[in-house]
């Protein structure tokens, strides 16, 4: 991992909550100095302040790399700390949901390198995955820093244009909170059938966990290995009968519930 540019230049991080701390952790462990990194954060952490960063003090003039980690509702009042820097050859990346390119463009400047980038809460255990766009001044050698950045809170993949922010929002932004539902669900139907809530929770977790290990390993797509797993007039396809059910199953339930997050992401980002 090449993280010499950034050493050498420094990188800012600006607010560093659960998702700046992931990513920080990352970075330190795969050996970017703790000296070249300045952390902006109203109230740091012990954990970071532990970390033998620079925290709320002066920046260095032109750092290789601003990566904003605010939440939105914040981003108004954190953005004029780190105005100053654009415009020149200092690469920001956003991972806050709801601000786009043209509004870091407006307030950095039209010839910011940008990338906007959606990871997931998964990257707290370095599972994550991200995703990247980037604006017109974005060279690929920008890209691929920016994608060695964020490849160490787990997958990246780049995608074609901004507008597909809002369904990658929808699927992996959102999509962990499906899952935990379906865990605390699944727990609560063992527990109703006699099992213990801790026995119940533990099948829950593993299962998922489980399944969720072999899709991503396995050669076979999840259709193929739901095939795998469902013997003919046995139990799963009893199950399945209900969960695939045209009108009241899975198919018709997440196509709704991606879509309002969708939605959701497009109102947003209009506020």
């Amino acid at each position: 991992m090449n993280m010499s540019r950034v050493a050498e230049q420094g990188l800012v991080l600006l607010g560093c909550g659960k998702m700046g701390s992931a990513m920080l952790a990352g970075w330190l462990d795969h050996g970017l100095p703790a000296a070249s990194v300045w952390v902006i954060d109203p109230n740091p952490s012990e954990w970071l302040k532990a970390q033998g960063v620079n925290i709320n003090t002066p920046l260095p003039e032109a750092p290789a790399v601003v990566l904003v980690a605010v939440k939105p509702q914040m981003m108004g009042e954190a953005l004029p700390a780190i105005q100053a820097l654009g415009g020149g050859s200092t690469m920001f990346i956003s991972v806050a949901a709801g601000t786009s390119l043209a509004t870091f463009e407006t307030v950095l400047g039209q010839g910011t390198p940008i990338v906007r980038a959606m990871p997931n809460t998964p990257a707290a255990v370095r599972q994550g995955i991200t995703a990247l766009i980037g604006n017109t001044n974005i060279s690929d050698e920008d890209m691929a820093l920016a994608e060695t950045l964020l490849s160490t809170i787990g997958e990246t993949v780049l995608l074609q244009d901004e507008g597909q922010i809002d369904a990658v929002t929808g699927v992996s932004g959102s999509g962990p909170a499906y899952v935990f539902h379906l865990i605390e669900t699944l727990a609560q139907a063992g527990e109703a059938h006699g099992l213990s809530p801790e026995l119940a929770m533990k099948l829950a977790k593993s299962t998922v966990a489980g399944a969720g290990a072999l899709a991503v390993a396995a050669d076979e797509d999840p259709s193929q290995l739901r095939v795998n797993v469902t013997s003919p007039n046995g139990t799963t396809q009893a199950a399945l009968e209900v969960l695939m059910h045209e009108d009241q199953g899975f198919p018709d339930l997440l196509h709704r519930a991606v879509g309002a997050a969708i939605n959701r992401s497009k109102e947003l980002s209009r506020e």
